[in-house]
């Protein structure tokens, strides 16, 4: 009886911070917001002691600049609108969060993501403040939106056009 509570014990040692570190992680699945579009991708986010990672990959998409944001609300629907505005817990002016920081920008202000003549474009970046979940900085539940125009950095959201990408924020392993 000792034998199996001490691999039971093991056991749990051992599972306990894989379930940590699956946590830590989260994913959101880009697809196109209209039928018949051709755009998909996806973004990695992990939670690191310098911010949160997040690595985006685009496939499908128009060339050129597009703005990029985390939104609000998870939901895709309506073409993208369920999602709601940039996420802005702090009320800050739209701005570009990887060199303005949180007091100074949106929290889901990503910039823009550069897609090549052949359709695809990756972004990688940490942003410092931002989390997974349990602070009011967290994305988990929120959209990650490709818009149609790139984002000039203007009042008040960036004028990037239409969402034409929309992909929700859900932590690995739940």
């Amino acid at each position: 009886m000792k034998g199996i509570i001490g691999i039971v014990a093991i056991m749990l040692g051992i599972a306990w911070p894989l379930a940590s570190a699956l946590a830590d992680t989260g994913q959101a699945t880009i697809s196109g917001t209209q039928e018949g579009s051709t755009i998909s991708g996806t973004a990695q986010l992990e939670d690191t002691e310098e911010g949160l990672k997040i690595s985006i990959q685009i496939n499908g998409a128009p060339p050129g600049l597009h703005g990029i944001h985390i939104h609000e609300f998870g939901g895709c629907a309506d073409g993208g609108q369920a999602a709601g505005g940039h996420f802005n817990p702090d009320g800050a002016q739209h701005g570009f969060l990887p060199e303005q920081g949180l007091k100074a920008a949106h929290a889901g202000d990503l910039g823009n993501i550069q897609i090549d003549d052949k359709g695809q474009g990756r972004l990688d970046f940490t942003l410092p403040g931002l989390t997974l979940t349990g602070t009011k900085y967290s994305v988990e539940g929120r959209a990650v939106i490709l818009h149609e125009l790139k984002d000039d950095f203007g009042q008040p959201s960036g004028n990037a056009g239409g969402r034409i990408g929309c992909g929700s924020i859900v932590l690995m392993g739940s």
